[in-house]
């Protein structure tokens, strides 16, 4: 299948933002709230795994398959003009699942997908007990990735895993090596502190990698709050927020029932919501309403001429 221009002219534009200047990058794990994104003027939308698996009732651990991820990331992706990044953990398999992978995103309307070097029972990255697979696998999964692309402007981010493993001195030879293998984007995951992504970035430098930098906002895990402001100094292009939307909801939704059982009621909560209206004007209710009538008249219209 060819991609339509549509999606390439994201995965261009993908690549000419990062090329720029540093965004925030938050995390969607429905259409609904990449809806929500792009109207509040992010330019570049992120698949989170976690998020996607969280949404279905199971850990982050690489349960969901490279069709069950394509087809809610391509939902999110269609649903919105701007750029979407797809995490797909370990690329699902070895290097052919790798290629398979890149095919299904590109199809499926991504602009960009990231793999990491974790093996394949894979954990959330700021846990421990992970395992990596070699530096020369993860590479040849990243040049494999590169050659099945369609689309040039198509981004692959490598992701590694190595600074809770193996120590910040060996995520920065392996990210140097995926570099040279072609990857697109650069993430390291789970720095410790500013001072770790300031080093990583100028050590990558050093080696001579000069694909942008991704850095990783998650809460509660191994790496600091740092700002996005802060990131753009120490070198980054690119800062995800990927569950941040959906631990936000998941809070929300626990206040509203915990206080609606004993209450019977959801008035004192109807400041904490979105309204109608709201609703309306993030789903376009009025111009879907107006073309879906729009195309019942003209079928009319042509039914009545041909009888």
């Amino acid at each position: 299948m060819k991609k339509d221009s549509e999606t390439q002219m994201k995965a261009a534009r993908l690549r000419e933002l990062l090329a720029t200047r540093t965004f925030a990058i938050p995390g969607a794990f429905n259409t609904l709230i990449a809806m929500q994104i792009e109207r509040a003027g992010y330019e570049i939308v992120y698949v989170s795994g976690a998020a996607i698996s969280a949404c279905r009732g199971v850990p982050d651990i690489g349960l969901l398959t490279l069709n069950e991820m394509a087809d809610e990331a391509g939902r999110i992706a269609k649903a919105v003009s701007i750029p979407t990044i797809v995490d797909a953990d370990t690329g699902y398999g070895g290097t052919a699942e790798v290629a398979e992978a890149v095919r299904v995103f590109e199809e499926a309307g991504l602009a960009g997908m990231q793999i990491e070097d974790q093996d394949m029972a894979k954990k959330c990255g700021h846990l421990s007990g992970k395992h990596l697979v070699s530096m020369a696998e993860m590479a040849a999964k990243i040049k494999v990735a590169v050659q099945a692309k369609r689309d040039r402007d198509f981004m692959i981010v490598a992701r590694t895993d190595a600074r809770s493993v193996e120590g910040l001195e060996a995520a920065v030879q392996r990210a140097a090596t995926y570099a040279e293998a072609g990857a697109d984007a650069l993430f390291p995951e789970a720095l410790e502190s500013a001072e770790e992504f300031q080093t990583f970035s100028r050590e990558i430098k050093k080696r001579g990698a000069t694909a942008p930098l991704i850095a990783n906002m998650t809460e509660f895990g191994k790496t600091p709050l740092v700002s996005v402001a802060e990131f753009e100094k120490l070198g980054y292009r690119g800062v995800l927020f990927p569950v941040s939307p959906l631990r936000t909801a998941l809070w929300a939704i626990g206040e509203l029932l915990a206080e609606l059982k004993p209450l019977g009621s959801q008035r004192n909560r109807l400041h904490h919501m979105m309204t109608r209206q709201e609703l309306y004007r993030l789903l376009r209710y009025t111009d879907v309403q107006e073309q879906r009538e729009g195309r019942s008249y003209e079928h009319g219209h042509e039914r009545v001429s041909h009888d």
